[in-house]
């Protein structure tokens, strides 16, 4: 039993446990969720005369702060207790306090009962356990060491590379002969015929470098090189093939985890990326603000900029840029034949800015053209991916003229479409989440049934279940996404076990201490968003037409509202018009907030203004929502809503106009994964409050270089903010500090150098580990085949029947 449990029940204080047991069962909520339990927890020491010490300090506080979930029962109640980061424990709790553990089987089944889904009578429901397919896999202890995974790795494989030295120096030797770049030979030939001649032959190298000057180029070298058995790909100058040789040779004598990390990331074995996003308007220009077009359009075409750049770097450091090797990068969308305007409905489209970087399009089957013709919902694309995997492979390979060296999928559907291309061209596959629905939709997975006609999340949560186990490793924004924070479930750790009632039961769905996580944050695009002071990098035409635009301008058919006072302090925020988003939050928070009201104006950049305009049930709700809040709180003149798709460049100078009026950027997300709206808004140089909920908390230090929000507490968040505007208005320097400490702490972490050197890196680490550890990853890639073809396939087809009579 918890020790936290314990300690109640052995103190005095298990009384105050029974009587608060008591006043739940005269709530209507049999379901309690962490902020009800405080809550309850709250008003029972008010109610009680409790003082404030045994809200936060008795042992029944603890027990409470740390418990997740309550289900109450008749006479009993299941307690879900999270002591730890990543760890959970389940106890049944009898109003009479005896206590006894259960199983996660035992959970899952109390909870089918709560909603009336639980039949034990038509016997067992199908139980997915991905556990027994990691114990032979190395995994972490600390969960403070969950999220850098490839470090953990490292020390794993070198510590291997001792205990067995020539089986793994075989290896090696295997991996370092299997590399080439279009038929030509790299890094060994066959000259060198074993480890051991490996070995003896880079000594043989070492010493005749030696005798070289470090800057001779590698061409004076290479046929002195090639008789020794060793082919291009070492570096570019003697000194840098000397550095390249003596790692390897160091590793070969006397392996560690530095050493290891040091010599994969110089071999190069990286040249063409796919980057696979299906889902959205995916383009460069007139998609943003569109229904699924936002962040993760941005996100893979800077991520797609940044690779190529560091792998042209890469190729020059390895010196094979002289033998015409060049990186080639494919971001892999969906080709939309009814493009609205856009260039979706192009085949093959250029990346602005690089040299070999390309969008490559293609379409969905034509199963029903009134729906494959058209933009389709993230909550509708199911049916479409497997044959879009199989037609996309075709397309890659004769792109590329060859297989890929490394599949990132983006998003649940580009995940899933990652994992189906990697499985059959047999490469390194690596995914990113972005946002995972099932954190965003309270008790989505619980009541599945009532929701899937609109979101299909039975097709949704089992394509993230497929894809997270079978990627070689996983990139996330931050640590709280994969395993969150002291007090709340991380995005990852919610696929831990749960339940789809009358469909499959989860007992073990991700391993949360799996070497393949890792945090890999990304960047902003620094050409186009930068400080607000940089004054001789900005277009002052452009910066007084947007100017004009966001508080004086009129134009009914794009802009609502007229300011009464363009002159106040702007308080700023950009976002699809969708609940999560939750612009309208926002904008009822400034309503019911007369004195913020008075200082400052609200301008929003979101989406449509009109319902008829919107093809997304979300955003339309959100328009109506957002027009009634403007009447309610009578906000006119106090209001401006943009209903603008922005080129990207265009927008980075938004936030610097409002900068230069000494504005804030708010972003009011009820979740969010990440925040790239965050990053580019501190970059230029605009004080940022920011949610609460999700990835904000690691990129933002409260009150010194911006601050948190709880966009559930209207009142709350309209104080904070006016807080800092009193403090602007009293100290005209605040303002000024706050938006350099941001401006700061975004060019310290959050770059996209710093991401594709990471990225690169992890993908060399990986592909090593996944070739050593091939014979064992096997019956886990079964296991995922198999519920993809007996679960995932199934439900998709029933999607496709309906799509088919639409």
């Amino acid at each position: 039993m918890t020790e936290l449990l314990q300690n109640v029940l052995n103190s005095d204080e298990k009384k105050h446990l029974q009587q608060l047991i008591a006043d739940l069962r005269h709530q209507e909520k049999r379901y309690l969720l962490r902020n009800d339990i405080l809550t309850a927890f709250s008003t029972y020491c008010k109610n009680h005369n409790k003082p404030e010490h045994f809200y936060n300090a008795s042992h029944l506080g603890r027990l409470i702060y740390y418990t997740q979930e309550i289900i109450l029962e008749k006479g009993s109640l299941c307690l879900i207790v999270r002591p730890k980061i990543a760890l959970q424990e389940i106890y049944r709790l009898t109003d009479d306090l005896k206590c006894e553990p259960m199983t996660v089987k035992q959970l899952l089944d109390e909870r089918d009962l709560l909603v009336n889904r639980f039949h034990p009578e038509e016997g067992d429901l199908l139980e997915l356990d991905f556990g027994p397919f990691y114990d032979y896999s190395p995994t972490i202890r600390d969960p403070k060491n969950i999220g850098k995974g490839v470090q953990f790795l490292n020390r794993f494989l070198s510590s291997k590379l001792f205990e067995d030295s020539r089986q793994w120096l075989q290896a090696l030797y295997k991996f370092l002969s299997l590399h080439s770049y279009n038929n030509q030979q790299l890094l060994i030939n066959d000259k060198i015929q074993s480890c051991q001649h490996l070995s003896d032959q880079v000594k043989q190298a070492l010493t005749f470098l030696n005798s070289r000057p470090d800057n001779e180029h590698y061409e004076k070298l290479r046929f002195d090189l090639q008789a020794m058995g060793f082919e291009p790909g070492w570096g570019n100058t003697a000194g840098r093939v000397r550095e390249t040789l003596g790692l390897l040779d160091e590793l070969i004598d006397s392996p560690d985890h530095q050493t290891l990390e040091a010599f994969l990331t110089r071999i190069p074995m990286i040249f063409r990326i796919v980057l696979v996003s299906p889902h959205g308007w995916f383009g460069q220009e007139e998609v943003l603000g569109r229904p699924d077009t936002g962040g993760q359009v941005v996100y893979v075409l800077d991520q797609a900029r940044s690779l190529e750049q560091q792998m042209e770097e890469d190729i020059k450091l390895a010196g094979l840029d002289v033998l015409g090797v060049g990186p080639k990068v494919i971001i892999l969308t969906r080709l939309i034949p009814n493009n609205d305007g856009t260039r979706s409905n192009q085949r093959l489209e250029k990346v602005y800015d690089t040299a070999n970087a390309w969008i490559l399009r293609v379409p969905f089957r034509e199963f029903n053209p009134k729906i494959a013709h058209n933009w389709i919902s993230r909550f509708e694309i199911w049916p479409y991916l497997e044959t879009y995997a199989i037609d996309a492979e075709k397309e890659l390979l004769a792109e590329f003229e060859g297989r890929p060296d490394l599949i990132v999928g983006n998003y649940s559907d580009g995940n899933l479409v990652a994992f189906l291309l990697a499985r059959r061209l047999k490469v390194t596959q690596c995914i990113i989440a972005h946002a995972l629905e099932k954190s965003k939709y309270l008790f989505s997975n619980l009541y599945w049934q009532d929701l899937e006609d609109k979101y299909h999340f039975s097709l949704q949560f089992t394509a993230d279940l497929l894809a997270m186990n079978a990627a070689n490793f996983v990139i996330s924004s931050t640590y709280q996404e994969i395993v969150g924070t002291p007090d709340s479930v991380g995005q990852y750790e919610s696929y831990k076990c749960f339940t789809m009632p009358e469909l499959y039961h989860v007992v073990n769905g991700v391993e949360l201490f799996s070497p393949k996580f890792n945090v890999v944050p990304p960047g902003v695009n620094e050409s186009v968003y930068f400080p607000y002071t940089r004054i001789e990098e900005r277009n002052e035409s452009d910066r007084a037409r947007l100017e004009a635009m966001l508080f004086t301008q009129e134009d009914p058919a794009h802009i609502f509202g007229k300011l009464e006072d363009p002159n106040k302090r702007p308080i700023f925020s950009m976002a699809r018009l969708d609940r999560i988003k939750n612009l309208t939050g926002l904008a009822e928070c400034f309503g019911k907030s007369q004195e913020l009201q008075e200082r400052c104006n609200l301008i929003l950049v979101a989406g449509k203004l009109r319902v008829e305009e919107s093809g997304d049930n979300e955003e339309r709700d959100e328009i109506i929502k957002l027009y009634r809040i403007i009447e309610e709180y009578n906000l006119h003149g106090k209001i401006r809503w943009l209903g603008v798709r922005l080129p990207k460049g265009e927008s980075g100078e938004i936030y610097r106009v409002i900068a230069d009026r000494q504005g804030i950027f708010v972003q009011p997300a009820l979740f969010e994964a990440f925040g790239l709206t965050i990053l580019e808004a501190m970059i230029s140089g605009l004080p940022t409050f920011a949610t609460q909920f999700g990835g904000p908390l690691e990129i933002i230090q409260d009150k010194f270089n911006g601050f948190y929000i709880n966009p559930t507490l209207l009142e709350e968040t309209a104080d904070k903010i006016l807080a800092f505007v009193t403090e602007c208005d009293r100290n005209p320097k605040y303002w000024q500090e706050i938006s350099q400490r941001g401006i700061e702490r975004v060019y310290s972490t959050y770059t996209w150098k710093i991401h594709s050197t990471k990225l690169l890196s992890l993908a060399k680490i990986y592909g090593f580990w996944n070739f050593t550890s091939q014979e064992n990853r096997e019956d886990l890639l079964r296991y995922v085949e198999s519920l993809f073809y007996l679960l995932y396939k199934p439900r998709a087809q029933q999607l496709l029947e309906q799509h088919m009579h639409r």
